[in-house]
This record gives C-alpha cells, structure tokens and sequence, in this order.
C-alpha cells in the first residue's frame, strides 16, 4: 500500500473506532465494581438514537448555540488530519502544526464554552468559568511537553517529531521522555474531563465542569458533542501512545497495531485511576495541573541541557 492509502485507511479507522474508547472505560470501571456494566459498544448505539431524534432550542439562544457542536466536531476532526497514526505520517503535516493542533482543541473548548454562555444560564456560566480557568493551566504543560519533543528529535513538524521517537530515544533520553508522558497523561485527564479532575457521569452542581456546558444540547447537536469529546479523547491518546510506544517497524499493520493496543491499554489505565481514586477537590485541580506544567519545564529544561 502507498503512504497516502495507508494514512486515509488510518484515519477511516480512526473515525470509526474513537467511539471505542469511552466503552473500554466503562468496562474496566464495571469491572472494578463488580457489576457487568453497559455494553462495549454502548456510545455508537447512544449516537444512532441521537441522530434519529429532533433538537429542541430555547428562545433566548441565537446561531451560536446552534453552529457550536458542528463547529467543535470540524476543530477536533481537523486535528484528527495533523497527527500522525500508526508510524506513519499525518495527512495535513507542516512545519510548525504542533501549534495548530493546540489552537484547534483551544477553539474547539472556546466554541463550547461561548454555545454555554449563549443559553444565558447562570449554571452552564458556571461551568464555562471552570473549563476556561483549568484550559488555562493544561494548555502551557501540553505546549511545553510538545516543545520537549520537538527539541529531543530536532523537528518542529508532528509527523517528524514521532517519527523520530524510536526505542532508541527510550535509551538515550528515557527521563525526558517520561517527564513529558507523564505530563501528557495528567493533561489527557484534564482535558477529557475525566476524574481525578471532572467526573463524567456526574451531574452535581457542585462538581460539575464539563458536563454542565452541554446540559441544554440535544438530538444531533449533543451526538455532535459526544463524537467530538471521543473523537478529541481518541486523538490526544494517539499522542501519549506514541510517545511511550513508538512503533516503526516498517509494516504498516504492525505499527497500527501497536497503537491500538496501545489506545486499548490507555483506556484500560484511565478506567483503573477512576475507579481507584476519588475525584479531587475544586481547589486541588490547579495544583494537578501545575505539576503537570512543572513536569514539562523540567523536561525541556533537561533536553536543552543535553550535549549536542
């Protein structure tokens, strides 16, 4: 297969299989507590009755209300486009994309929050000041984790950059490699909504961050949402995945399924924290979310200090 069919094929699977991911999450959580849970498959049959059902608008929303799921999906999908998968290269790579592809997931998060303040309730504002405040604090580590990479292999482009990370680079930078995964982890939870930061299923007004933005969505517009959020959950595990399992055999379904397994392991990992630990206080995120920028400066710190 040539390298374009092979990075189209990639991202087909991609599309189809970021729904998988939430589900892998829900079966290891069941599976700590004992009970049988909801099926594996359970978000694909949530986004088919979606889809089939109507949307019901309020009267004092306008067109951002309405553009805002469309517009967050195509921010999350255009990054689908910037990262490379399964060894490979990335469909739109340029130098540089690194930056883009933290501006599309700020605009993807800007255009969820302006649809909340939109409704003109004081909860969904509620809710929309949280994110805004704790993005603040995860952008910098995720930014300055990508900014340790680009210096450890020298490129400034996505595609370069993993296709730099070998098992070798494990060898000769192991500490700096596993500052920025660790920071790249504690930013996935962030950014996913997922506990020890927010809790997903929850719907306490206390506790509430991301939940609580897309409480007045419905129909296709909350499916648009929820693909979005897989979709986004899908991409930045491709991300750390390749940073801890750097795959380049040279045979395009040996390194595909490396990064599945990979994916299927991290959601496995995500499932065991949330059902092992409880969700932390409103005050502790940013102390969360500063040891993950701290472990970012220490790694750029350490990979412009080695010898050249």
């Amino acid at each position: 297969m040539t390298m374009n069919s092979t990075t189209i094929l990639n991202l087909a699977l991609s599309v189809v299989l970021a729904p998988l991911l939430p589900g892998v999450i829900n079966r290891t959580k069941a599976f700590f507590a004992g009970r049988k849970g909801p099926p594996l498959l359970q978000l694909y049959y949530d986004l088919w009755k979606l889809l089939h059902k109507g949307a019901v608008y309020s009267r004092t929303t306008s067109w951002v209300f309405r553009l805002g799921p469309a517009l967050g999906l195509a921010a999350v999908l255009t990054a689908l486009l910037i990262v490379p998968t399964g060894g490979g290269s990335s469909l739109l790579g340029f130098d540089g994309d690194l930056i883009l592809l933290a501006g599309l997931f700020g605009l993807m998060r800007f255009i969820t929050v302006l649809a909340a303040l939109d409704t003109g309730s004081a909860f969904e504002g509620m809710g929309a000041s949280r994110e805004v405040t704790f993005s603040a604090l995860a952008e910098p580590a995720f930014l300055l984790g990508l900014a340790a990479l680009a210096k450890l292999t020298g490129s400034l482009s996505l595609t370069g950059i993993f296709g730099g990370l070998t098992v070798e680079s494990w060898w000769s930078a192991a500490p700096e490699l596993a500052l920025v995964a660790a920071a790249m982890f504690l930013v996935f939870l962030v950014e996913n909504a997922r506990i020890p930061v927010d809790d997903p299923n929850t719907h306490l007004e206390l506790t509430m961050i991301h939940e609580v933005m897309v409480l007045d969505h419905g129909g296709p517009d909350f499916a648009f949402i929820l693909y979005g959020a897989a979709l986004k959950m899908w991409v930045m595990g491709m991300i750390l995945v390749q940073i801890v399992l750097p795959a380049h055999s040279g045979t395009w379904l040996v390194d595909l399924a490396v990064l599945l397994a990979g994916l299927l392991s991290l959601g496995v990992a995500v499932g065991t924290v949330e059902s092992t630990m409880a969700r932390l206080r409103m005050v502790r995120v940013p102390q969360l979310l500063v040891t993950a920028g701290a472990l970012s400066v220490v790694a750029l710190v350490l990979v412009l200090r080695r010898p050249v």
